[in-house]
């Protein structure tokens, strides 16, 4: 989100892939070493996170021009994604340390609270991890000289590598020598400039993120529209107002009058609805919101009637609860059995069970024992929702 404000106010953005770097592994943040990936899953990731972030930006232009005046930048796509493997492949280890390593500084390395946490613990840190830093600033260097780059954005937890590169680009613009951060050539392009953001935690403190276990991603078949909108409507009372700074490119006015109003009746949610309906447009486009929307309904709603199965068959996208099943093998057949063909349960005896107890719905509705599925019951001429309990879903595309 920071690039997107800065391309819209008119600047040349770049984001920039880790290729490279993925190889080793970053050990900010980290008690112990990132386990290797091999340079084909590091390719493969490259090529899925580059068509991720194009989309992104494609679509927040699209966002940002709905939500902010005309009067900002409009010039479209003007985010360059960049690999550094593309630099790393020509650099050999002789021409890296003679440009990088001359005029890196071993005790300001082991300085860095990255390099200190693990120095101090019981694994240590590799060299390969130690020289990450290293291996961040010379990316700094290399957009500097070749792009024009003069600031570098990063999370705070990028705070070591971000200073290496403007040291590494201030002793290289000075022949070696360290210059301060702040000078009376404050302008100069030959100076590099660094931004860090807070890590983005809950108001618990819990951290978001690979390791912590609950990414929320762009790629839709890693996270599901569905999945990305509920996301965001789970958002705590807590949180939801920053959210909504941080997310959003809605008007501050906007934000207030929403949370003032949420707090007049927050069992409503509406401020966790406006903070859905707003990242999914962001990121999924108004296509993507349609289908959040349609699966919500066809998972919590009551009223399924104009149900279009295409929205929420795109919403569940690689969901698990997402089945098709040919029309021979679903029509005319008894619902306990296509409950248990989807895996909603066991066995066709455990469903019978279920359906006892007045426990498995078809569409919303319990149904008898002996109900077997039949046309009239596909939403929109292809969609059945199964339920087993409160929570236990299958939403079935009979074809």
């Amino acid at each position: 989100m920071s690039l997107v404000h800065f391309q819209l106010r008119g600047h040349k953005t770049i984001a920039l892939i880790g290729g490279a770097t993925a190889l080793i592994g970053d050990p900010s943040g980290r008690s112990t070493e990132r386990p290797h990936m091999a340079e084909e899953r590091v390719e493969a990731n490259f090529v899925r996170l580059r068509a991720s972030v194009e989309r992104f930006f494609e679509h927040a232009q699209d966002y940002a021009s709905s939500r902010l005046s005309a009067s900002l930048h409009d010039e479209r796509y003007n985010v360059r994604i960049l690999n550094n493997a593309d630099w790393f492949r020509r650099l050999n280890v002789l021409d890296f340390l003679r440009l990088a390593g001359t005029h890196a500084r071993v005790n300001a390395m082991l300085a860095r609270e990255s390099v200190q946490s693990r120095l101090n613990s019981q694994q240590g840190i590799s060299f390969s991890e130690f020289s990450y830093q290293l291996l961040q600033a010379y990316d700094f260097l290399w957009l500097h000289q070749n792009t024009g780059c003069t600031v570098q954005i990063g999370g705070s937890d990028q705070w070591g590598n971000i200073v290496a590169g403007i040291d590494l680009i201030n002793r290289t613009a000075h022949g070696g020598q360290a210059t301060p951060l702040a000078s009376e050539e404050e302008d100069s392009p030959q100076k590099g400039f660094g931004i860090t953001t807070p890590l983005l935690t809950t108001a618990s403190g819990e951290k978001f993120g690979k390791s912590a276990g609950n990414a929320v991603w762009l790629d839709r078949s890693l996270t599901s529209v569905f999945d990305f909108y509920q996301f965001f409507l789970r958002t705590p009372d807590a949180d939801v107002g920053r959210y909504l700074k941080l997310f959003t490119l809605l008007p501050l006015s906007t934000i207030e009058e929403a949370l003032v109003e949420h707090a007049k009746h927050p069992e409503l949610r509406a401020a966790q609805r406006l903070l859905a309906d707003e990242v999914t447009t962001l990121v999924h486009t108004e296509d993507g919101l349609r289908h959040a929307h349609a699966a919500t309904r066809v998972l919590f709603g009551t009223d399924l009637a104009d149900v279009r199965a295409a929205d929420a068959v795109n919403a569940l996208e690689g969901d698990p609860r997402l089945h098709t099943v040919q029309a021979a093998d679903a029509v005319g057949v008894p619902v306990a059995r296509l409950a248990q063909t989807v895996g909603l349960v066991k066995s066709f005896g455990a469903a019978k069970s279920l359906i006892k107890m007045g426990g498995l719905y078809l569409n919303g509705k319990a149904i008898s024992i002996d109900k077997t599925l039949d046309n009239t019951d596909l939403l929109d001429g292809s969609l059945v929702i199964l339920r087993a309990g409160k929570n236990n879903h299958a939403i079935v595309t009979v074809q």
